[in-house]
């Protein structure tokens, strides 16, 4: 896992805890991309998926789990990301998302070798 966000204080189900602007790069360049170590921290950006983003902010650095307590929403026009609690959180847990996309959604990720 490596580095992660954590918290100090209690959040309360539905709060908003990070937006963070990204940077939007073409199908292309996730081409190159996908070659690099960057490949793990960059997102599918689009409707059609076809381009990728790199957050700002501290969200490159949640760690993954198949049942969050966080979820990520991108915002394609004002080109963000969202990141909200699902549940309430208590002081010094560890902030999840879940790479897929939906806070419980139990897909095997690419790095994990369970499925």
């Amino acid at each position: 896992m490596g580095r992660g966000v954590f918290t100090s204080a209690a959040i309360k189900k539905g709060t908003v805890v990070e937006v963070s602007p990204v940077i939007v790069m073409t199908g292309e360049e996730r081409i190159l991309l996908d070659q690099t170590l960057l490949h793990d921290y960059i997102f599918e950006w689009g409707l059609r998926k076809k381009g990728c983003a790199m957050a700002l902010g501290y969200v490159p650095l949640y760690n993954h789990a198949y049942r969050s307590n966080c979820e990520y929403e991108m915002d394609y026009e004002q080109r963000l990301i969202s990141v909200r609690a699902v549940r309430a959180i208590k002081a010094g847990e560890e902030l999840f998302i879940n790479y897929n996309g939906d806070w419980d959604n139990e897909t095997p990720v690419w790095f994990d070798k369970k499925g």
